[in-house]
């Protein structure tokens, strides 16, 4: 197995995986909304697919291969992510629907109060303790999601649903006894069989995209194995090196560029609430990671 970290602490060659990947994350929703008249289901099927290649190649030039066999044979690990992999499926439909359907705040806000999610089972299961620092970061972005909560209005299901997904696939990918790459490579793997049966379906039945009429519809489809595999490798890999608390706060970083594309560029309405609790949750993400820092250095010394 690849090596992992002993302790339940940050590194940080972690800090700069996770920040990489949601960076990334962050540029997702244009890609998504170029995607609009596809349904996701479709859209989910090739992510799947043409990530498939992807991680194998990772998987190989990194020599663990021999990991992956040793996973395929343990029940208790194809379990896990067979559980990995239904999470970030629903996980995926749910984000591509948000996208194309103009619900982008929506996935905004629930990528807003997943972070608190992993702080809750950070806490919870793996006995992560909070400094007092980093428990005014977390009171402030709580209180700047009540206010997004309630300048909506409404109960944001899209919000929750995307919210509890990956909450939970972040909490059993880093409990999954298997290193990130060979993870991914499971998950798509298992999720594979299901894509390619969907995609026959849509040829026979003449409802596919996929290298019938508009080639541009065809290019993109096939760019859906980069945009999902390199961010989703990168996270992994990092995910494995930091705390659960700590990747709870670096993900306000992607649903804040993913607010602001939805302000700027998808023109969605931008509230009084809104203007308040922004600054807020990036005064959380600064409170934070300055004391992460501190830490760090704190450790080294």
């Amino acid at each position: 197995m690849e090596n992992l970290p002993k302790k339940n602490e940050d590194s940080l060659r972690g800090f700069g995986f996770a920040l990489t990947a949601y960076i990334l994350w962050g540029f997702l929703p244009i890609f998504m909304k170029a995607l609009a008249h596809i349904s996701p289901a479709e859209v989910i099927a090739h992510r799947v697919i043409w990530s498939l290649p992807i991680a194998g190649v990772v998987l190989w030039a990194t020599g663990r291969t021999g990991d992956l066999i040793v996973a395929l044979r343990t029940p208790r690990m194809l379990g896990m992510a067979a559980a990995t992999a239904a999470l970030i499926s629903v996980n995926w439909g749910i984000y591509v629907w948000a996208i194309g359907s103009g619900h982008t705040l929506d996935a905004a806000l629930g990528y807003y109060i997943n972070p608190l999610f992993s702080v809750f089972l950070g806490a919870a299961f793996l006995g992560e303790r909070l400094s007092l620092a980093q428990k005014a970061a977390i009171a402030l972005a709580a209180l700047a999601v009540v206010i997004l909560t309630v300048e909506a209005g409404r109960l944001p299901l899209v919000a929750l649903a995307l919210t509890l997904t990956w909450g939970a696939y972040a909490y059993l990918k880093k409990s999954l006894p298997i290193g990130p790459n060979q993870g991914f490579f499971l998950e798509v793997l298992l999720l594979t069989p299901f894509a390619l049966a969907y995609m026959i379906w849509l040829q026979l039945t003449g409802r596919s995209h996929f290298m019938v009429g508009v080639p541009m519809d065809t290019t993109l489809l096939l760019c859906c194995g980069l945009v999902t595999a390199v961010p989703l490798l990168v996270y992994a890999n990092g995910a494995k090196l930091l705390r659960l608390s700590t990747i709870g706060i670096l993900q306000y970083i992607a649903p804040t560029m993913i607010f602001l594309t939805a302000v700027f560029v998808f023109d969605e309405p931008f509230g009084q609430g809104r203007m308040i609790a922004f600054p807020m949750i990036w005064a959380a993400l600064v409170i934070y990671t300055v004391s992460m820092v501190r830490q760090a250095r704190t450790a080294g010394r």
